[in-house]
């Protein structure tokens, strides 16, 4: 009989699922919350500035740098 591959529940999903949250858990309150809203709530930078008071400028550098972290940490 055939199996099913399950590819929502693999070892390799789950192995990157905690490697995101490690590497969230490693960012400032604010890149947290940008990086949250923008990639995994599916905001535009605008709506993110609007939630937050800030300008688009400024998130787009805040999402800039937190990205750059995370890039630093995993190399």
């Amino acid at each position: 009989m055939e199996q099913v591959k399950d590819s929502k529940n693999t070892d390799e999903l789950w192995a990157e699922n905690m490697t995101i949250k490690e590497a969230l858990q490693k960012l400032n309150d604010k890149e947290k919350m940008i990086i949250t809203k923008r990639f995994f709530d599916g905001r535009t930078q605008m709506e993110v500035a609007d939630e937050i008071g800030i300008s688009q400028a400024q998130v787009s550098r805040l999402e800039k740098s937190a990205i750059q972290h995370i890039k630093r940490l995993y190399k």
